[in-house]
């Protein structure tokens, strides 16, 4: 397919998008179907195009003065790809397969394209609805941060700490540029090429042997706070896919025990292939059985540390779900409010005196973090939230000194303190009776 043409298909995924708010991976995969003549590299062309308009739809908007898959596009080729105005006119052709001409208004927008004078929620491309929210957690930040989860994220990975070094990874992966994460000690990181995509790792034979595994820097961190030492009885009481899951096994050495469980068992189902392949020994999974039977319930005041991953908004890894930004709504946020605080309280009832809790999620709201703790610490009193400089200290993360939240007790990472994805993470120590 020409490049023009290309444009033309994701602006037609773009319109599908604007009708029938879903999945922006559904409506590629339907796009694909009907159009089986577009090979994979026209395929992957088009769906780095369409996210890339869903990252700065609002800025695209803004200085197209239009809100139409086709303003979107053509602000996009702007703001994210850095084109020049001559160049989208010549994409604009109208020939063959391609978008139709530039209007006398589109080419003025484009040749006036500028951000001044626009809301935060606009230069930081993220929904009005959120602007309170935002300018609570960063204040005249909320912009900047808002752009940074606007941009395109690398491929992050951690050294499997069973079977390798981070050293030995970086050789194994040196023909891709692979490079250290900035903080995390097992992290590993590959930049995205000019197009969008990362490498294709099911190829990679030190991702089929199991030597890394695909994992973003922030989450690392969350569990490298969790401190899971060999021989404890550990919970992941949110496993899904198990990310957190493998890397306590990495920092077990084995030795112990994990539970992995999800209120969903249908979220656990990768988790098998992947203790395979990391050779994680010390997993046992307990999908859910009847809403009438907790598959952790005999761990019940047992645990030196349960993990929660509780469910959120997920605002921390727009960088990586930029169509999800768009189809968040209030009502979400509410419901997201009751999960967490519900999980909570069940996870308090598996920490035996002495152990810890870790509440981490991938959230960058106050509302689902510091407010959640402060309500979980002021109900249950046996439990004390450690200081973000102890948690470093003992995670031997020494390079996070500026993570530590502003808003109460715990880290935050975001994008563009730490360039990794959005996420916040607190150890709460219960009291020994």
């Amino acid at each position: 397919m020409h490049p023009s043409a290309r444009i033309a298909a994701a602006i037609e995924v773009l319109d599908d998008l604007e009708t029938r708010r879903r999945p922006a991976a559904d409506a590629l995969k339907d796009w694909g179907l009907a159009h089986r003549f577009a090979g994979s590299k026209d395929r992957a062309a088009i769906a780095s195009l369409v996210y890339d308009a869903l990252r700065r739809r609002a800025s695209a908007r803004w200085i197209m003065n239009a809100e139409t898959p086709r303003a979107e596009m053509i602000g996009a080729l702007l703001l994210a790809r850095g084109h020049t105005p001559e160049q989208i006119s010549a994409a604009f052709s109208g020939e063959g397969h391609a978008p139709a001409p530039l209007s006398e208004a589109e080419l003025s927008a484009l040749a006036a394209a500028d951000l001044a004078g626009a809301p935060d929620w606009t230069r930081g491309d993220f929904p009005e609805w959120l602007s309170a929210h935002f300018a609570r957690a960063f204040g005249e930040r909320a912009a900047e941060e808002g752009r940074a989860l606007a941009a395109r994220a690398p491929l992050d990975l951690r050294a499997n700490a069973l079977k390798a070094t981070r050293e030995q990874a970086l050789a194994e992966l040196e023909h891709l540029g692979a490079q250290p994460c900035r903080h995390a000690p097992f992290g590993v990181r590959i930049a995205q090429g000019a197009d969008g995509r990362a490498p294709a790792l099911s190829a990679e034979p030190a991702y089929v042997r199991g030597l890394v595994e695909i994992q973003d820097e922030g989450s690392q961190i969350a569990a490298r706070i969790a401190r899971a030492r060999p021989g404890e009885q550990v919970l992941d009481l949110c496993a899904g896919g198990g990310g957190k899951t493998l890397a306590l096994a990495g920092d077990m050495d084995n030795r112990g025990q994990i539970y992995a469980t999800d209120s969903d068992g249908r979220r656990l189902t990768p988790i098998f292939a992947r203790l395979e392949r990391a050779g994680a020994r010390n997993v046992q999974v307990r999908a859910p059985r009847g809403p009438d039977r907790d598959p952790v319930g005999d761990l019940a005041g047992a645990c030196d540390l349960v993990l929660v991953d509780a469910p959120c908004t997920g605002t921390g890894t727009w960088r990586r779900n930029p169509d999800a930004k768009w189809r968040i709504r209030p009502g979400a946020l509410e419901q997201r409010l009751k999960a967490q605080d519900e999980v909570l309280a069940r996870a308090a009832g598996y920490v035996k005196p002495g152990g810890r809790l870790v509440y981490v999620t991938c959230s960058l709201l106050v509302e689902e973090n510091e407010d959640r703790i402060a309500a979980f610490c002021g109900q249950h009193g046996d439990f004390i939230a450690e200081s973000a400089t102890e948690s470093l200290d003992r995670g031997e993360l020494p390079t996070l000194a500026d993570a530590a939240s502003p808003h109460g007790p715990g880290l935050r990472l975001t994008p563009a303190r730490h360039d990794t994805d959005g996420f916040y993470a607190v150890v709460l120590n219960r009291a020994v009776r």
